[in-house]
């Protein structure tokens, strides 16, 4: 998944970032809301894990903003305001949850994946492909009692491709969800990926639309 940072420290930020970066996700920070919104403009997000207290205003400005034109990307605030009060004002605003610094971040990353699997229509934790038991909340792969290893970029792939099941994705939309801002991209490396994943499940899980891009069915 993609996920849009909206964080102004940059320990926070940069601790958050590598965790989840290391769990395959592109993560993409903006310090401040009007870098939000400028990357917003420019880039497909999964889930935006938002932060209130920013240095050119707080971050239910922005969340307000996008309800009301519309925009169903699931918000988790982040904030060290644990008031009822501010929760409230929080959800009022068309947050879909709300956690309180300091936090674990496996927690939070298990949060946004919850809330990316609700958007997309399917919050099912486990799915079945074939002979495969997809782990979606644990981030694992089964063939029977037996894991098929793969690693955090194989999984991103496979994931971004269960989570628009029935869908073809396109090249570059895979790119936009495996990507940051800043990531050296090879020209073939979704190719790559996918074939890797071919290697290890079969050739015919993942399918091919020549000229549109990939299908799980």
């Amino acid at each position: 998944m993609r996920v849009l940072l909206v964080e102004d420290t940059p320990d926070l930020a940069d601790g958050i970032s590598r965790y989840l970066g290391a769990s395959g996700h592109a993560v993409d920070v903006a310090p401040s809301l009007a870098d939000a919104e400028a990357a917003l403009d420019v880039a497909p997000y999964d889930v935006m894990l938002l932060d209130l207290a920013l240095p050119d205003g707080s971050g239910l400005t922005l969340l307000r903003t996008l309800r009301a034109r519309g925009e169903r990307l699931p918000v988790v605030i982040a904030t060290a305001r644990d008031q009822v009060s501010d929760r409230i004002d929080g959800l009022d605003a068309g947050a879909d949850d709300y956690v309180v610094k300091p936090f674990d971040l496996g927690e939070v990353e298990a949060r946004l994946r919850a809330h990316v699997r609700r958007a997309g229509g399917d919050p099912s934790a486990e799915i079945t492909l074939g002979e495969f038991r997809v782990d979606r909340a644990g981030a694992r792969l089964f063939r029977g009692t037996d894991e098929v290893r793969l690693t955090s970029r194989e999984w991103a792939v496979l994931d971004t491709l269960v989570s628009a099941r029935g869908r073809v994705m396109s090249r570059k939309a895979l790119e936009e969800r495996l990507y940051s801002f800043g990531d050296e991209i090879e020209g073939n490396a979704v190719e790559v990926y996918v074939s890797r994943l071919r290697s290890k499940l079969g050739a015919d899980l993942i399918e091919t639309r020549r000229g549109m891009g990939y299908l799980v069915k």
